[in-house]
């Protein structure tokens, strides 16, 4: 099991910036994969970046060139850095961790952290 805290959301200016963390209660290298979700109020859930204990990346279309997603090791923490923020960006963040084992992928969630861009 794992335990993630979400924090660094709030409101913000289109075109502005925000770096959103999520902190673990476990070494981020036992877990297979992490990631930032983000859900707007009347839509689905969506992946917006996620990286992996190998450190590959991907991201949404959406979020291109415009997010990054990071981790520190040493922190148990992964980072959601978000530049050039849209309205359309506004949505609740959610941190997620995937861990497998055997056959069975367990998935844990964050409480979720709130972002509005607007002006």
């Amino acid at each position: 099991q794992v335990q993630l805290v979400e924090s660094g959301g709030g409101l913000v200016h289109p075109g502005g910036s925000l770096r959103l963390s999520c902190a673990a209660s476990r070494s981020i290298t036992s877990i297979n994969a992490m990631g930032w979700y983000r859900q707007a109020p009347g839509k689905q859930r969506e992946l917006v970046a996620a990286i992996s204990s190998g450190s590959s990346t991907n991201y949404a279309d959406s979020v291109l060139g415009r997010f990054t997603i990071s981790r520190d090791i040493a922190k148990n923490t992964v980072y959601l850095r978000m530049n050039s923020l849209k309205p359309e960006d506004t949505a609740v963040y959610y941190c997620n961790a995937k861990i497998r084992s055997t056959q069975i992928v367990y998935e844990y969630w964050g409480q979720g952290t709130q972002v509005t861009v607007s002006s």
